[in-house]
């Protein structure tokens, strides 16, 4: 999967995940998530987090995941391409 590929996927998988009513090109990499969309919660991080781990097949460790990661789409996709 290209990087192209795998951005557009987990905008796809936020969008589902989060009943987002947005498309994907709505989502750009500087879209903020942490305090700027209302469904993006702490229930909502774990949906998400299991969506990739699911998709991707890798599984994410505790000592990965901060507010860092989920600050905008964009840190979001490299979280996971790096772990993909």
């Amino acid at each position: 999967m290209s990087n192209l590929e795998v951005a557009a996927s987990i905008k796809q998988l936020l969008i589902e995940t989060l009943s987002l009513d947005l498309s994907v090109d709505d989502l750009s990499e500087e879209t903020l998530l942490l305090g700027d969309i209302p469904e993006f919660d702490s229930m909502a991080i774990v949906s998400v987090i299991t969506a990739v781990e699911e998709k991707f097949g890798f599984m994410a460790e505790d000592d990965d995941l901060s507010a860092e990661v989920f600050e905008t789409v964009g840190s979001f996709i490299e979280f996971v391409e790096a772990r993909a």
